[in-house]
């Protein structure tokens, strides 16, 4: 099979930070990431399927990772070489279509008895993911024994495995793992009804953070700041009630909440800063425009950040991080099942801006990392085969694009 294998090379990796550097995304060209046939991954053992992916979506923390710049945080809890892609929806060997909840936690593990987070459903804390029958891998994507949605072939755990429903089109089933993301974060925030919340970012995680907001939260005044006219007119429609361009969000928040400004910071600011970008920028912003004793939220992957948490200290900010899903206690479901409800909702399959094949990677790459600048959200691998015009039995999809694999648009 076809399959992107990202290779420990300390050389290529750094030629794919200076590459990166100089334009984003230009580490697939020359990092390490390359293009190979290989054989499919074997079955670790009772309980696993294997799926052949028919979209992948490319997650910012692919895009970090093909640009070398991942924090090495996580080199304990991945494995070399590893097929990327952890956005998946793809049929199983029976022609059932899935989702893949990628996080490999106790279960897929073999792990007798689960930690105390995977007994408790709350799998994205699992306190295993470097032990069990399986290589180190934080999720599907990142370990060498699974495979990953950028190949022909994966292997998951059933406990993974999420049926879709024939109402949900390909394009609206990719969107599901980074819509768990942004509810995850959403619900992080806790109970927001009726306050002043914050989003910096309107790429994928921030737009979908929004619908998540709006439709389970209800704040008072949700305020998003979106550098892109198309990214402004989505994060309308997704709920937004004030849209700023990212040097206006101070502007926006100080009116919104009637703040003073002190300096080049608010006085007061907003109840809730959910920050969708992690950069060092995204949060030194998201601490000037929170309200003492207010809380920031952070959804985007920091990474390498150097910030004055001064702030942080000085108006007892509350500063916490949103990683992966599991189960919710505040609502008491799972975060897939109430993803799965808000792409359709919502209507999010409509973020899905352009289809690539395998072998236009690097372009692929290229488009993801320019994707706001160029008019889109979310770029996804298409490993469907010609034919495919609907889903399995051939009826038409009941919402979402045609599916018939379409070349790679703007």
């Amino acid at each position: 099979m076809k399959a992107l294998l990202f290779e420990r090379s300390v050389p290529r990796i750094a030629a794919a930070r200076v590459a990166g550097a100089i334009t984003p995304g230009l580490g697939s060209r020359w990092g390490a990431l390359r293009l190979v046939e290989t054989d499919e991954p074997a079955l670790p053992g009772p309980g696993w399927e294997r799926v052949r992916p028919l979209l992948s979506g490319i997650c910012g923390s692919d895009l970090s990772t093909v640009d070398g710049h991942a924090s090495r945080w996580f080199e304990p809890v991945v494995s070399f070489p590893f097929t990327p892609g952890h956005e998946v929806v793809g049929l199983t060997d029976d022609g059932a279509r899935v989702v893949i909840e990628p996080v490999l936690g106790c279960a897929a593990r073999g792990i007798e008895p689960p930690c105390a987070a995977c007994a408790a459903g709350d799998v994205g804390r699992c306190a295993n993911i470097a032990f069990g029958h399986l290589a180190p891998g934080l999720q599907t994507g990142y370990c060498t024994d699974t495979g990953g949605g950028w190949g022909g072939a994966l292997v998951a755990h059933r406990s993974q495995l999420h049926a879709v429903p024939d109402a949900l089109s390909d394009d609206a089933a990719v969107m599901v793992e980074p819509t768990a993301c942004a509810v995850h974060g959403a619900l992080a925030a806790g109970d927001v009804s009726g306050a002043v919340v914050a989003v910096l970012g309107a790429g994928t995680l921030g737009l979908c953070t929004a619908a998540a907001l709006r439709r389970l939260s209800l704040p008072g005044q949700l305020i998003i700041g979106a550098k892109y006219p198309e990214q402004r007119a989505l994060a309308r429609e997704l709920g937004a009630t004030v849209v700023a361009e990212p040097g206006e969000i101070r502007r926006a928040v100080r009116r919104a909440t009637r703040s003073l400004v002190i300096d080049d910071r608010l006085a007061g600011g907003a109840d809730v800063v959910i920050d969708c970008v992690g950069t060092a920028e995204s949060l030194a912003e998201a601490l000037a425009v929170v309200r003492p004793r207010g809380r920031v939220v952070l959804v985007g992957m920091p990474g390498h950040v150097s910030v004055d948490l001064t702030p942080l200290w000085q108006r007892e900010v509350q500063l916490g991080g949103a990683y992966a899903y599991g189960a919710e206690a505040s609502v008491g479901r799972r975060t897939f099942d109430l993803a799965m409800e808000l792409v359709h909702d919502a209507g999010l399959h409509r973020l899905v801006s352009a289809r690539y094949p395998l072998e236009r990677y690097v372009d692929a790459i290229g488009h993801a990392a320019a994707a706001g600048r160029r008019g889109g959200v979310k770029i996804a691998f298409d490993q469907r085969r010609p034919a495919r015009s609907a889903h399995r039995g051939g009826a038409p999809r009941a919402t979402g694009r045609p599916d018939a694999p379409a070349p790679a648009t703007d």
